[in-house]
């Protein structure tokens, strides 16, 4: 969608950055997020690191960030990446076992999540864990960026599971990039699509959804997130959205797109989905923040992520996997056969 880095997904890489930098108890650990930062920010989160002054450092840090955006975007990033990281888990636990990151920017899920990285480590394959097909679909520059991040820190050994897919999302077709790039529709799949529909128009998220509906096996997994639309045009009264508007638009990243939560339910199920989570990050925030003393951290209302379960598959689309089945390239060739290519 952009012929740079995106800076969006450089703030939510910082947001994860400084969460990770807090000592116990935190709700994550994401050894990989400073890594994609630039030098000043990564000399911040480096200070944060220090046993002595570092945490009074990082608290100061993330309450300037929280002064400057009042609608919270750095405790909505880090309350949805845990919550999101729950719901990855728990669906690879009902027997998913590809994962999809679209528009993944610098998603670290398959590297750090158990859940994902255990498969590719032949002694965990020796104790009864199965490996689980990552595919990493994101615009080119993010993700030419991102694969050197990869290399660089992440062991061979321990990334052979992932493969890399580039796409414009705008152009083409998420469903059909990954069943070229190998993708099995036969298989039960959960997908991740986090900060990215805000930054699209309605007929390229009806277009996604769709299409993903359509490739994806009966009782497989979207996880998205989502802008209240009531936020975007004012119908809505939401704090903060000024400023976190102002703050992406000046990115060149702006919010186009919402949908109204009640509204929901009507929408997935008319392009066969059935949705089974639809949560604020505020009331993420509260389930995970709050037992932790940091309830007063500030996290958006208007944000939301959503999951959906694929509950019915056309039958041209049906027609078009099973060819798929019977055509998709190898994983050496679905790996090189589509050349290697964000979120915020």
């Amino acid at each position: 969608m952009r012929e740079k880095p995106s800076r969006t997904a450089q703030h939510v890489a910082l947001f994860r950055a400084l969460e990770s930098a807090r000592g116990q108890p935190r709700l994550f650990t994401d050894p990989y997020a400073a890594a994609s930062l630039p030098p000043s920010h990564r000399l911040v989160v480096a200070a944060a690191r220090l046993p002595a002054a570092g945490p009074r450092l990082a608290r100061r840090v993330e309450r300037l960030i929280d002064r400057r955006w009042p609608g919270g975007p750095r405790a909505s990033a880090v309350a949805r990446t845990r919550l999101i990281d729950d719901l990855v888990t728990d669906a690879l636990a009902a027997g998913a076992r590809q994962l999809v990151l679209l528009g993944a920017g610098y998603d670290s899920r398959a590297y750090r999540l158990l859940a994902v990285r255990a498969g590719a480590d032949p002694a965990a394959a020796g104790r009864g864990r199965e490996a689980v097909d990552v595919y990493e679909v994101d615009h080119p520059a993010t993700q030419a960026r991102k694969r050197r991040l990869v290399e660089r820190r992440v062991p061979a050994a321990a990334r052979g599971h992932v493969r890399f897919v580039a796409a414009d999302l705008l152009r083409v077709g998420a469903a059909d990039v990954l069943l070229a790039a190998g993708l099995r529709p036969d298989a039960p799949a959960v997908v991740v699509w986090e900060g990215v529909t805000n930054y699209l128009d309605a007929a390229s998220v009806d277009a996604t959804l769709t299409g993903l509906a359509g490739a994806l096996a009966p009782g497989s997994r979207v996880v998205f997130t989502y802008v209240d639309r009531r936020a975007l045009d004012g119908t809505g009264t939401f704090s903060g959205v000024d400023e976190w508007a102002g703050t992406v638009r000046a990115a060149g990243e702006p919010f186009t797109f919402g949908l109204v939560p009640d509204e929901l339910p009507g929408y997935l199920a008319a392009r066969g989905l059935a949705l089974t989570l639809d949560r604020s990050t505020r009331d993420a925030a509260d389930r995970y923040l709050t037992p932790l003393g940091r309830g007063g951290e500030p996290a958006a209302p208007f944000y939301r992520v959503a999951q959906a379960e694929v509950v019915s598959r056309p039958a041209a689309a049906a027609a078009t996997a099973e060819t798929a089945v019977a055509a998709a390239p190898t994983r050496e060739r679905a790996t090189e056969a589509v050349p290697s290519a964000g979120q915020g």
